[in-house]
């Protein structure tokens, strides 16, 4: 891991230099740009730029009704607000007509910590899963942040990209090394697999790190595209070590690991474990005490990945 970034900073910057080159770009906000670094492309592009105010709901429609002239949209709010408070309207103006519309969502998760259940939002990679025509990205760092606009905004129809709201270390070196759509294996290992999306990449590592110390050799995924999902590339792994554990700042019950177990049942199955959010709001306080309450960490990464071993027939 190459120092740490915060992935919302790396989104507006990108947003800014698209900007240039790219005039059919528009960009809208729910009156947060300031906390979605949307205001980046604002400041240089005021007359491609609408702060819509709080008002979630008509910021959708118009970003649909902005895609039917032929611009390449991007609207930003924080996760609770772009996806639980616009289901519908994502639904019936954006998904299913095929809208170039990007909702791009920054403090997902239980990351946001202060700010409590009302803004921690858990639920949304199952919401936007379940959207046909979607797609999904949980972009691990910085990097992939920017790799991931630069591609989305050369592709038509509709993606939803999901950011946190604080730094988090570097997985990756430069955005040369990184493939989108497929996943990227971090760390080699033949005992067992660890599959992560998000903030849950960097305690991957740093959980594989401990096995080793302790003899055990496991490998790292970087599963940042949840949707179209890579089967091929997950069944590889499974076939490799025998047994998964899947890491996510998200609620199990509907999530990336849940998605994964359905994948293995059906294709390859082996014993699989999660690491995530199990079915329960979240309460207020500082993020990195949240963490360690709601075992998102690297020690509980560990428990999983030795329990899962076990398992193995």
């Amino acid at each position: 891991m190459t120092g740490f970034g915060v992935p919302r900073d790396a989104y507006g910057e990108v947003l800014a230099e698209l900007g240039e080159n790219r005039k059919d770009i528009v960009v809208l906000d729910a009156d947060l740009s300031s906390s979605t670094k949307t205001s980046s492309f604002g400041k240089k592009f005021p007359d491609r730029f609408f702060n819509i105010g709080i008002a979630e709901q008509n910021m959708i429609g118009i970003s649909a009704g902005l895609a039917t002239t032929g611009k390449t949209v991007f609207a930003s709010s924080f996760a609770m607000f772009a996806v639980g408070r616009v289901y519908d309207q994502i639904r019936q103006s954006i998904a299913y007509p095929k809208m170039n519309v990007k909702i791009v969502a920054t403090h997902a998760g239980i990351t946001v910590g202060e700010d409590g259940v009302s803004h921690q939002m858990i639920e949304d990679l199952s919401l936007m899963c379940a959207l046909p025509h979607m797609k999904v990205i949980v972009p691990a760092d910085t990097f992939e942040t920017k790799k991931t606009i630069r591609g989305i905004s050369l592709e038509k129809g509709p993606t939803y990209v999901r950011l946190g709201r604080s730094k988090v270390p570097n997985v990756f070196e430069s955005e040369d090394e990184i493939k989108l759509g497929k996943v990227s294996q971090l760390v080699d290992g033949n005992d067992v697999t660890i599959i992560a999306s998000g903030i849950m990449v960097s305690k991957s590592i740093e959980a594989a790190k401990k096995l080793k110390s302790e003899g055990i050799s496991a490998g790292v995924l970087n599963l940042s595209t949840i949707k179209p999902i890579d089967r091929d590339g997950i069944i590889k792994a499974a076939k490799k070590t025998g047994c998964v554990v899947t890491a996510e700042e998200h609620n199990i019950y509907i999530g990336m690991g849940a998605l994964v177990s359905s994948i293995l049942s059906e294709e390859y199955p082996v014993p699989v474990l999660r690491c995530g959010i199990r079915d329960t709001f979240a309460q207020s306080g500082d993020y990195e005490l949240l963490m360690n309450i709601y075992n998102l960490t690297s020690d509980e990464i560990c428990k999983l990945s030795k329990k899962v071993i076990t398992m193995k027939k």
